[in-house]
């Protein structure tokens, strides 16, 4: 038993009301009052201390993100950038040989000269030296002839590669002596004795490329930074700032010191250059003594956080003021509570009707997988039904009122069966492609209560809908199929749960993308973008993902038909689509299909708003069905509308009786024919021999006889089975009240397409 007291007046829930008074009702009400204005107060303000917190953890998180993305690009550029001067060096040594000091003096100009050739396409390297064994200048690419007499024997890498026995060493920033640039040098022995020690061949290196390739990874933003430096913590580049070219005074002794305990890792300390607050990720490379580190100024993490946190004031306050407002106004919410939970109820309602709908669409959906193979059987036989039913209400004599009641409740049966047959059809995507103007943004939206109780409650779903979305000329059914299916393999990819975010967005596909995809054409597209945080794809998987039947799932758990539907559909719309994965890192999906610009047309006047009469006047209609019954039906419902009609079972005898009987008015003919010759290969023969026929298919399972890349062939005229006798005539005397070069089939396909 619950009593609640309000202004003094007792109010029952749930059971009696107990024996208080009105007075202790009175002394409860302003504690009650003052527990909410506290409350009011209080609880924004923890909200805003939790959301500070968790806002500035995030903030952190997603900067040590971006950091660690930036370092992997920055780590890889440089070992590259190393590889190649590596790789130079060692092609100068065999250029070198087994010269001596003497030999190399006398060959200067040549060297000289193939010095200048190979580093030509090296942008960031300055110069090439080689030094004689006692560290004389013998010939380098900076000048000719060199200054024999400057030496680099002080150099710190020739005093090393001299006592040592690595083969490579990298000394830190100079003033070069030859090129009297700032440089650090990328050094190798000469020879190939490791025993003996023939001078060193000197790469040197431009630190402003790193910094200029820094600049443009950073935008030129200054409050991030990036440093090339050796393993013994002296900076070798850097950005913003330049190193200076004194190596005793940029030196990072605390970064060397953090590496030796772990060469990958993320740590907050002083930059070497100007002694500002940063958050620093380093990486040491695996094949050289370089470390490379990326950074960023903490109190730009700070002022991103500040800014983030003012955003949540700005509706923090006012919310906080209303609670206060709302918090005097308590004694009268009461009066709401059984809106509110009729509103509640009504929810409930409608989450049971949405979820009971949602179960209904995945049994329709199965429904029309098993369906789809006997459709073409099914629709035959209605066929035959509607027809003999039609032809018997003709025959009925007068007054048999009960005689028309069966009939009419026949026909009645036979059309519900023909609709759900065609329901099927749709279900199982056995129907051409109806492009028709699309919305995709609102298309993702209808579909966002499915997907999120497709995916479960495991995955967050995130939808960013651009707003002024161009609209798109696609099938709606088969891109709702499309984004299921990018949604399920996303799912597939997260069994712990993740993410998945839908994005839309007007875009160009420029020249230079179309120039390295041969299949883009250039313009404007609607993007359609599904990206989830799995577990990614390698590039061999992403080489492979569009290949039929290849699937990177247990045996039994795919077909690996997803991505190639996908990627057929897409293509087959005109569009594009592009995968974008890291192992581990998640994949994005792209979807490009081409943006739609209606074109107002006139309507049509003259003869094309005639209805035509439904009723032959003695024109011959040739019909070939290989169905008997389906056949005789036609035949039957053809001459009671007026026609001479001629009959043949395949394609061949169909052919025949076109030689042998001479012109005919309309061939009538199904697309799917035994033999070997399909409806549509009768068709261009029949054509063939009588130019100008007209022809009218008819199936109940649409094949690709009659369709250019799944979309009906211009042209072509068409009635799908099983068709009413009332439809019939006026399809037939449709096509024949047409031109001849209009009804003429068009759009010709490869016989034997079907």
């Amino acid at each position: 038993m619950r009593v609640r007291r309000f202004g003094g007046e007792c109010y029952r829930v749930g059971g009696m009301t107990s024996g208080m008074s009105k007075a202790s009702g009175r002394n409860r009400v302003p504690w009650a009052l003052r527990g909410m204005i506290a409350a009011s107060v209080v609880v924004p303000l923890l909200v805003l201390a939790g959301g500070s917190w968790v806002a500035w953890r995030d903030t952190v998180a997603a900067a040590d993100v971006d950091l660690r993305g930036d370092l992997a690009v920055a780590s890889e550029q440089t070992a590259r950038v190393l590889d190649s001067h590596v790789l130079l060096g060692g092609r100068v040594n065999d250029l070198l040989g087994n010269l001596t000091d003497e030999e190399v003096v006398a060959r200067e100009q040549e060297l000289h000269d193939r010095l200048v050739a190979m580093i030509g396409g090296y942008g960031q390297i300055t110069a090439v030296v080689v030094t004689g064994k006692d560290g004389s200048a013998l010939v380098g690419s900076s000048r000719y002839p060199a200054d024999h007499r400057i030496k680099f024997s002080d150099r710190g890498y020739f005093i090393a590669l001299r006592d040592g026995t690595a083969p490579i060493e990298i000394g830190g920033i100079v003033v070069g002596r030859l090129t009297h640039e700032p440089l650090f040098s990328v050094a190798i022995r000469r020879g190939n004795d490791p025993k003996h020690f023939a001078g060193v061949i000197m790469v040197g290196v431009a630190p402003s490329y790193f910094t200029n390739f820094d600049r443009a990874m950073f935008a030129g933003d200054p409050n991030f930074s990036a440093g090339v430096l050796r393993a013994d913590g002296t900076l070798l580049a850097a950005y913003p700032q330049t190193v200076p070219t004194d190596e005793a005074t940029a030196t990072d002794r605390k970064l060397a010191e953090a590496v030796q305990h772990t060469p990958d890792g993320m740590m907050r300390g002083q930059s070497a250059l100007d002694g500002s607050d940063q958050l620093i990720a380093y990486r040491k490379l695996a094949t050289y003594p370089v470390i490379v580190t990326v950074g960023r100024r903490w109190n730009s993490v700070v002022g991103e956080w500040r800014d983030l946190l003012a955003t949540h004031l700005v509706f923090g306050i006012p919310a906080t003021l209303c609670l206060l407002m709302l918090s005097l106004l308590a004694t009268r919410q009461w009066r709401r509570q059984h809106d509110t939970l009729a509103q509640l109820q009504d929810e409930v309602a409608r989450r049971e009707l949405a979820e009971e709908a949602l179960r209904q669409s995945v049994k329709m959906e199965a429904v029309g997988r098993l369906t789809g193979g006997i459709a073409h059987d099914f629709n035959n036989h209605l066929t035959v039904i509607n027809s003999n039913i039609e032809l018997l209400q003709r025959r009925l004599p007068p007054n048999s009122e009960a005689l028309v009641r069966l009939t009419e409740a026949a026909m009645s049966g036979v059309q519900r069966a023909a609709t759900l047959t065609h329901r099927l059809l749709a279900f199982s995507r056995q129907q051409p492609l109806d492009p028709e103007p699309l919305d995709v943004g609102r298309l993702v939206s209808d579909m966002s209560d499915l997907l999120r109780r497709t995916l479960g409650e495991s995955i967050a779903i995130e939808t960013v809908l651009a707003g002024g979305l161009w609209q798109t000329k696609v099938d709606a059914n088969q891109l709702e199929n499309v984004l299921l299916n990018l949604a399920v393999n996303a799912r597939d990819a997260m069994p712990n749960g993740g993410k998945l975010t839908i994005e839309t967005a007007n875009t160009h596909l420029d020249d230079a993308y179309a120039a390295s995809h041969a299949e883009v054409t250039t313009g404007q597209y609607v993007l359609l973008a599904v990206t989830d945080t799995g577990t990614g794809m390698t590039p061999e998987v992403i080489n492979k993902a569009f290949e039929p039947f290849f699937t990177t799932k247990p045996l039994g758990q795919g077909t690996g038909l997803g991505l190639s539907m996908v990627y057929g559909f897409v293509k087959q719309s005109g569009g594009h689509v592009a995968i974008y994965s890291e192992a581990g890192h998640g994949s994005t999906i792209k979807v490009y299909l081409p943006r739609f610009v209606r074109v107002e047309t006139r309507p049509a006047t003259g003869s094309d708003t005639a209805k035509p009469h439904p009723r032959g006047t003695g024109e011959t209609i040739l019909v070939v069905e290989d169905d008997e019954e389906v056949r005789r039906s036609s035949v039957e419902a053809l001459r009671e509308l007026g026609y001479e009609v001629l009959e043949a079972g395949d394609a061949m005898h169909g052919v025949r009786l076109i030689v042998d009987r001479g012109p005919i008015d309309l061939l009538f003919t199904d697309v799917g024919l035994p033999g070997g010759v399909n409806g549509r290969a009768l068709a261009d023969a029949a054509q063939s021999a009588q130019p100008g026929l007209r022809v009218l298919f008819t199936t109940g399972y649409t094949r690709n006889a009659i369709l250019h890349n799944g979309v009906l062939d211009h042209g072509v005229q068409f009635i799908a089975k099983p068709f009413t006798l009332t439809a019939l005539a006026a399809k037939i005397r449709e096509v024949l009240d047409m031109p001849a070069n209009a009804a003429a089939v068009e759009g010709v396909a490869a016989p034997g397409a079907g």
